[in-house]
């Protein structure tokens, strides 16, 4: 049942993050900023061919085999440890979806499409799936720093 839940959570959320860019590319112009909650994020339109903040531009290959290594060894760790703790099996799932997101841009575009800009501080321009990449390793880390025994994934 886990095995089941879990993949269609990272179907839903890999769907959620596609939509989102789907809605971006069809209704904002490349490099447009338009205003979604004043004072604290806009919506924009970027190609991002790089990896978090653009850096590595256009080294697909690269991408290719570490975001396969990545979304591989969370697969793996998701099956070994499906009896684990929900932290540790959401922080999986959220690395998977958020790497399959982005993957799918970079097959499909050659590049992936970033739109939340944030209005308060000076950041990166990102997506659903790096949310989902982010806050995955947040809780991932936070699962495995509060396991005591190392038993209990």
């Amino acid at each position: 049942m886990r095995k089941l839940l879990i993949t269609v959570m990272v179907m839903l959320l890999v769907l959620l993050d596609q939509l989102s860019k789907l809605w971006i590319v069809n209704h904002i112009a490349l490099g447009d900023v338009k205003s979604f909650l004043p004072g604290i994020f806009s919506l924009t339109y970027l190609q991002n061919r790089g990896a978090a903040f653009s850096i590595l531009q256009d080294q697909q290959w690269f991408f290719t085999i570490v975001t396969c290594l990545v979304i591989g060894v969370a697969v793996y760790y998701t099956y070994k440890y499906i009896r684990g703790s929900w932290w540790f099996l959401s922080g999986l799932l959220l690395i998977i979806a958020g790497g399959v997101g982005n993957f799918i841009d970079r097959l499909r575009l050659g590049y992936v499409v970033d739109m939340v800009h944030l209005d308060f501080m000076d950041f990166a321009i990102f997506n659903m799936a790096d949310s989902y990449l982010t806050v995955g390793v947040i809780i991932l880390m936070i699962a495995l720093w509060k396991e005591e025994d190392g038993t209990n994934h």
